[in-house]
């Protein structure tokens, strides 16, 4: 006979499958629930003409966390791609992030010093540099800001950079050396086999059960019924009924075709120029290292979130900010915990989504066994 359940975790993505496997491992059992036919969330992969075709997005595995990559690396084998950013713009080829490559190939500088010392001359200060546009203009100029964050940033967001705050681009480095790789984590790779193979292995437990094609909300009451907690992974406004209004996201549309040769010799190339409608043009076979003959290349498109596509990217601006907050004082009294991008309305990166996890599992289990063992 089947023990009660523990945990119903509605969300088979990064969080929900991480969380689960630390679940099943301190003896809790654990029904993981997804609204999609699949696995795995937005990493979602999936093999076409041998490739495996990222198919919500390129998805690059990085972190600074031993503990994180650990955990991971029990369920994968990492290959060692590290990410090149590429950025095109009329016609041109440029690196990205910003370092000495990108400026020697716009200005032909050649040190760091001459780099400076340019960039120093293009600089527009603002006091406050609280915007985007402000903030890259600020660091770096007006040209460099064509290119690489106005046009790209316009359609990426929906709205002009000048209404988006500069968190959004602070994060981005600006290098004084010829390291052209996108990440300087110390961990780096892509799994092998694809990223659904390492959640089947995540999810491989006897303690742990999945149902795809399930919607939580048809089943709600349902579900609260046949668990002692709920961890919920979903649109938080969504959970609460949208009592407080709905909060913004982005969306996507992906357009994927298959090809042979070699399309762009590169894993991403970012379109940096508004009238381009796509963001960035993926071929998929680089991440896997791979040379074979046939290729795969998706076309992404940011569009507005509506009712029925994917929330991929919570607008954290001060209004949707103000909302949230609201949320968030309301779920620390609802019975249910909350994690993932859409369940605290972050953007995270997939290694801080574990790391969330994974932390919440230390919270809830190693607190409980240092009760019991103090028994």
């Amino acid at each position: 006979m089947r023990r009660p359940l523990d945990y119903v975790i509605v969300g088979a993505g990064m969080f929900g499958s991480v969380f689960a496997r630390r679940a099943a491992e301190a003896g809790r059992n654990v029904l993981v629930i997804d609204r999609r036919s699949h696995i795995a969330g937005n990493c979602y992969s999936e093999p076409v003409s041998g490739i495996e075709v990222h198919r919500y997005g390129p998805h690059i595995f990085h972190t600074n966390s031993p503990r994180v990559w650990e955990f991971l690396s029990r369920f994968t084998e990492f290959n060692h791609y590290r990410h090149r950013g590429l950025v095109r713009y009329d016609q041109r080829l440029f690196s990205f992030p910003i370092n000495l490559c990108t400026l020697h190939q716009l200005w032909g500088v050649k040190t760091p010093a001459e780099a400076q010392a340019k960039l120093d001359s293009v600089r527009q200060p603002h006091a406050a540099a609280d915007n985007v546009r402000d903030w890259v203009v600020s660091q770096v100029g007006e040209e460099l800001y064509d290119i690489f964050v106005r046009g790209y940033t316009t359609k990426q967001w929906g709205r002009d950079p000048a209404e988006l705050p500069a968190a959004i681009v602070r994060r981005i480095p600006i290098r004084w050396t010829w390291n052209d790789f996108y990440f300087d984590d110390a961990f780096q790779g892509i799994p092998v086999g694809g990223y659904t193979r390492m959640f089947e292995n995540l999810l491989d437990h006897d303690l742990i059960r999945v149902e795809t094609d399930v919607d939580f909300f048809a089943y709600r009451k349902e579900l609260a019924k046949v668990a002692a907690l709920t961890v919920y992974t979903g649109k938080i406004d969504e959970y609460f009924d949208y009592r407080f209004g709905e909060l913004e996201y982005r969306s996507l549309r992906f357009e994927t075709k298959s090809l042979t040769g070699d399309f762009q010799g590169a894993a991403i190339v970012n379109y940096g120029a508004a009238d381009v409608p796509y963001t960035r043009v993926v071929e998929h076979k680089h991440f896997a290292l791979q040379t074979c003959e046939p290729t795969v290349i998706t076309y992404e498109y940011p569009q507005k979130y509506t009712a029925g596509s994917e929330a991929y990217y919570p607008v954290r601006d001060e209004r949707n900010a103000a909302i949230y907050e609201r949320y968030r004082k309301l779920s620390d009294a609802a019975p249910v915990l909350f994690g993932g991008r859409l369940g605290t309305y972050q953007y995270y990166d997939m290694h801080q989504v574990a790391g969330q996890a994974l932390a919440m599992a230390d919270r809830l289990f190693e607190a409980r066994s240092e009760v019991r063992r103090a028994a």
